[in-house]
């Protein structure tokens, strides 16, 4: 059944299923924003849970990357807190939260264009440099994973397309083979045939039962893929509720979110 979704303040415990001590990634009352007088989130609670892909959606400027941010320590909020697993990490910086099983999918092009392919994953392995062993074993994982990868490893990751770069990213993010996965609007300047490609990887780390919290404006393949939605508008919450919820409320949900 789809909700409004309630409102809780940092540490309280919660109406909307987020109890004090929640497996998975949660903010609970987060406001925040990038200049001292812009709110972009205003006393925003979600929670990712556990193994589940959770799909957070809104118009343009709802504040569903900036979230994400916060998510991942990119944005320290000013008020509210940040868990993961029940423990607090709202001061935690992005390097740790990193070690701690995180990871994010960023929105646009972020491959480091001049450097190999190998290199570009190597930066995402950067934890275990310490350990060229297990570097190389993480790097023969992903090879065997993405096979055309190894093809390219050479190659300036810059000269491939779009799509071939998505997958380096893709790649790029699971070196460290993290266990919560932050994505944004992963399907963006991508052809048709390779968001279907994206969606299908996607849909193998949920196999894989990781922790997935994806921000997409492709709102219809990523309800098709979510476990559980969280809607916004003007920086707050809306409605929340299982995939069902909103499968049948899409087309009413999408012309909506036109208007803004």
């Amino acid at each position: 059944m789809m909700k409004p979704a309630a409102q809780v303040p940092a540490g309280a415990p919660s109406p909307d299923g987020l109890p004090a001590a929640a497996a998975g990634l949660s903010m609970r009352g987060v406001t925040a924003g990038y200049y001292s007088h812009d709110l972009v989130l205003n006393n925003v609670s979600l929670m990712a849970r556990p193994a589940q892909v959770t799909v957070l959606l809104g118009p343009n400027g709802s504040g569903k990357s900036t979230a994400l941010r916060v998510l991942y320590g990119l944005l320290r909020p000013r008020s509210g807190q940040i868990t993961l697993d029940g423990r607090d990490i709202t001061a935690v910086p992005p390097h740790r939260r990193l070690a701690l099983g995180m990871a994010l999918l960023p929105q646009g092009r972020s491959v480091f264009p001049e450097l190999t392919v190998q290199e570009n994953l190597e930066i995402g392995g950067w934890l275990l440099l310490h350990d060229r062993r297990r570097l190389a074993a993480a790097l023969e994982a992903i090879y065997a994973r993405y096979p055309v990868l190894k093809d390219w490893r050479q190659k300036q990751a810059g000269s491939l397309s779009g799509g071939q770069q998505r997958l380096v990213e893709i790649a790029r993010m699971l070196m460290a083979d993290p266990r919560v996965i932050l994505i944004d609007e992963p399907s963006v300047g991508l052809a048709p045939v390779i968001v279907d490609q994206v969606y299908e990887e996607i849909a193998r780390l949920k196999e894989e039962r990781r922790t997935v919290l994806l921000v997409d404006q492709n709102v219809r393949a990523a309800v098709a893929l979510a476990d559980y939605v969280y809607t916004l508008e003007y920086g707050r919450n809306n409605l929340e509720g299982e995939r069902g919820a909103f499968e049948d409320r899409l087309e009413a949900l999408i012309k909506s979110w036109l208007r803004f």
